[in-house]
C-alpha cells in the first residue's frame, strides 16, 4: 500500500510462486546472509518487455477514443503514461520532456537537446523528436507540434498528472486550445491489463515474495528497520527485480500505515511489518507481510487472523460488474462486527482496502467506498485491509490480484499464518 512520497521508518530505495518457493529457507534462523544471497538466482531472465506492436495498438485505441470524443490531441509529459504509450522512461524535472499524440498522425516528442540521445534510447514508437536548447521554449515546440498534427484549435486532452507549469506555458502562448482533462482516456486505456502486462506483474510479485522470504529468514534481534530493508533490496536485485521500495515498520511504528519517527529495533515479541515492491520492465508489485519475532501474544494472533479474513472477504466479494467500492464496504462490515472502527476510525482500518496497480504502484480504480467503477476483467488491485491500534501495533497483509471473467486471480498466495507469513 506504500505511497512513494513518504517513508518515515522505511529503508528507502528499493521487490508465492513455486519457482521462488524452493530457493529460500522458511526458518527464521539465519545462516550467512551474504552466502545465502549469492545462492539466489534471477527469476526474470525470461521476462518479455512490452512490444512495439502492443504500444502501437495502445496509441491506436487512444486515437480512436479521441476521434469519438472530438478531441484533437493528447498531451503527456514524462511519467508512466508516456512510458505506456511510447516506451520512453524519463524522469521529471524543471526541463520539459513531453509528447503530443494527435488523433490522426504520428507521435511528436519534445525534449531538451542535450537529453535527446538518452530519451531516444527507450522511445519505441514515432521518430519525430524535436529538441529545444536551454534558451528556447519547450512550449513553443509543443504548440507547433499540435499545429503540425493538424490541430489548429479545439480540445486537447492533458494527461492528468501533467504539471501545471506545462499547461500554463502553452496557455500563455496561445488561446486556440481548450486544454481538458485526459483522465478518462488514460483510464480507458490503462485500467485493463493485457496478457503481456499481467505476465510482467506476475514475475514482479514472485520476486517480491521471494525477497520477503529471504528477509524473514535473516531477521535478528537488534536489527533496525534499515537493516531489514537492506536485506529485501539486496535479495530483490539478486532475484532479477528492480528494487522500488521497502517499508519496514517495527513494534509501535507498525500501528501507523506509513510509519513514524520512533527509533525501533527487533526484540522478543516485536511486530515486524514489511511492505515491499519491485519493478520488472516497469510493471510493479506490492506485497505486505506481518509477523512477530518470537512468540506472538493472543492479541497479535487474533488481529492477524482478522486481517487474513478481511483479505479473503475482499476476494470473495469481487464479482464482475459490481462497483469496486463494494469490496471495501464488505470488509468494513466484517470489521465493524468484530468491534473495529466504525468506518475509517481507529482502532481499525484507516485506509482503503486496496488500490489499482500496474506501471504505477498506485493507480485507478481504488477499493474505497466512493469508487463506483464497475469491476471488469483485466483490472489489477492490491488486497490489503490492515488493522491498526495506535500506541500498540498494526497488522497489514497485502497481495495483488487481477480480475477475470469468472473471478479474481491472485499473483501470490495469501499468507498461511502468523507463524508462517511467507
Amino acid at each position: 500500500m506504500v505511497s512513494r512520497r513518504l517513508f518515515l521508518t522505511a529503508a528507502v530505495a528499493a521487490p508465492v510462486a513455486a519457482t521462488a518457493a524452493s530457493a529460500l529457507p522458511l526458518s527464521a534462523s539465519a545462516t550467512s546472509p551474504a552466502g545465502d544471497l549469492a545462492a539466489l538466482r534471477s527469476l526474470t531472465t525470461g521476462a518479455k518487455p512490452i512490444t512495439v506492436e502492443e504500444r502501437r495498438a495502445r496509441i491506436a485505441k487512444l486515437q480512436d477514443l479521441m476521434g469519438r470524443q472530438g478531441i484533437g490531441a493528447f498531451l503527456v509529459e514524462s511519467g508512466s503514461s508516456l512510458d505506456y504509450f511510447t516506451g520512453i522512461r524519463w524522469h521529471r524535472s524543471e526541463r520539459t520532456t513531453a509528447a503530443v499524440i494527435p488523433a490522426k498522425g504520428e507521435v511528436v516528442v519534445v525534449t531538451p537537446a542535450f537529453e535527446e540521445p538518452s530519451v531516444r534510447e527507450t522511445l519505441q514508437v514515432g521518430g519525430d523528436v524535436r529538441p529545444w536548447d536551454e534558451h528556447e521554449s519547450p512550449f513553443q515546440r509543443l504548440a507547433q507540434a499540435l499545429k503540425d498534427g493538424g490541430v489548429a484549435k479545439g480540445k486537447v486532452a492533458v494527461e492528468p498528472t501533467t504539471r501545471f507549469f506545462i499547461i500554463d506555458g502553452i496557455r500563455q502562448l496561445t488561446q486556440d486550445y481548450d486544454l481538458v482533462s485526459g483522465d478518462g482516456l488514460v483510464r480507458a486505456c490503462r485500467m485493463h491489463k493485457s496478457p503481456a502486462e499481467l505476465a510482467l506483474m506476475q514475475l514482479a510479485n514472485e520476486v517480491t515474495l521471494a525477497a520477503l522470504r529471504y528477509a524473514h529468514a535473516h531477521v535478528q534481534p537488534g536489527m533496525r528497520a534499515a537493516d531489514i530493508g537492506a536485506l529485501v533490496d539486496s535479495a530483490t536485485a539478486a532475484l532479477g527485480g528492480r528494487p522500488d521500495f521497502s517499508l519496514v515498520l517495527l513494534n509501535e511504528a507498525s500501528a501507523y500505515p506509513h510509519g513514524s519517527l520512533l527509533p525501533e529495533v527487533v526484540k522478543e515479541g516485536s511486530t515486524v511489518l514489511l511492505d515491499c515492491g519491485c519493478g520488472v520492465h516497469g510493471y510493479q508489485s506490492d506485497i505486505s507481510r506481518t509477523w512477530v519475532f518470537g512468540t506472538p501474544s493472543a492479541k497479535q494472533r487474533k488481529v492477524w487472523q482478522t486481517v487474513k479474513r478481511g483479505q479473503e472477504i475482499a476476494l470473495e466479494t469481487a464479482k464482475p460488474g459490481i462497483p469496486v467500492g463494494d469490496i471495501d464496504r464488505a470488509v468494513r462490515r466484517h470489521y465493524e462486527a468484530e468491534g473495529w472502527g466504525p468506518g475509517y476510525h481507529l482502532p481499525g482500518l484507516s485506509h482503503r482496502t486496496g488500490h489499482g496497480i500496474g506501471l504505477d504502484g498506485h493507480e485507478s480504480p481504488y477499493l474505497v467506498l466512493s469508487d463506483t467503477t464497475p469491476l471488469e476483467a483485466g483490472m489489477c488491485f492490491s488486497d490489503e485491509p490492515g488493522l491498526y491500534i495506535p500506541g500498540e501495533f498494526g497488522i497489514r497483509l497485502e497481495d495483488c490480484w487481477h480480475m477475470t471473467d469468472t473471478g479474481p486471480t491472485l499473483f501470490t498466495p495469501l499468507a498461511a499464518s502468523i507463524d508462517q507469513p511467507v
